[in-house]
């Protein structure tokens, strides 16, 4: 025999899934219907969490991720962590208060090529999802890694970066901006 909760939290689902979200109000109306309590709105959400995202007022239908882009989420995921902490350290040494996304990250870095042959080249912006490089070969389309400093450590970050766009900036001087795939071991 099924759950009553469960049953409620799988129709909650349902309607959610067909209109993008659900409100606190439908999911007491779907516990009334069941002839439940409608004090456990809460529970059937909290039952739901791993499908529902809340804004406040909303709980917004978000679909499953398939066992590959789990994975994927939890490698970037993993780059994302690292790199705040970076930014951090970043901004306490520099006094630095901005809420950006990117900062000024200048730090000369070796990457190490497809071919395995080392290029150093200089950082020029981070985020968490990537860095802009400037440096004397244009490298798009390359899977690098990338050495990257930490402020304070003696050993730095390997990530691994795909380079995704490529600029000329001077005479055998190109900015290269990467998105990080994962961290290397």
């Amino acid at each position: 025999m099924s759950d009553p909760l469960r049953v409620v939290t799988e129709t909650v689902l349902a309607h959610a899934r067909t209109k993008g979200y659900t409100l606190p109000a439908e999911v007491r109306q779907e516990l009334a219907r069941a002839g439940l309590d409608e004090g456990l709105w809460k529970d059937v959400l909290a039952l739901a969490r791993s499908s529902l995202r809340s804004d406040g007022d909303r709980y917004w239908y978000q679909a499953p991720l398939s066992e590959r882009a789990a994975r994927e989420k939890g490698r970037l995921d993993a780059v994302s962590q690292a790199v705040r902490a970076i930014l951090e350290r970043q901004r306490e040494r520099l006094d630095e208060r901005r809420g950006q996304d990117r900062m000024e990250f200048i730090h000369p870095v070796v990457l190490l090529l497809d071919d395995e042959t080392e290029h150093r080249v200089l950082t020029r912006d981070l985020s968490i999802s990537g860095v802009r490089l400037i440096g004397s070969r244009r490298l798009l389309g390359q899977k690098v890694r990338l050495s990257l400093p930490v402020p304070g450590e003696v050993a730095p970050l390997a990530i691994r970066l795909r380079i995704l766009w490529t600029a000329q900036v001077g005479d055998d001087l190109f900015e290269n901006g990467g998105s990080f795939v994962e961290m290397e071991r």
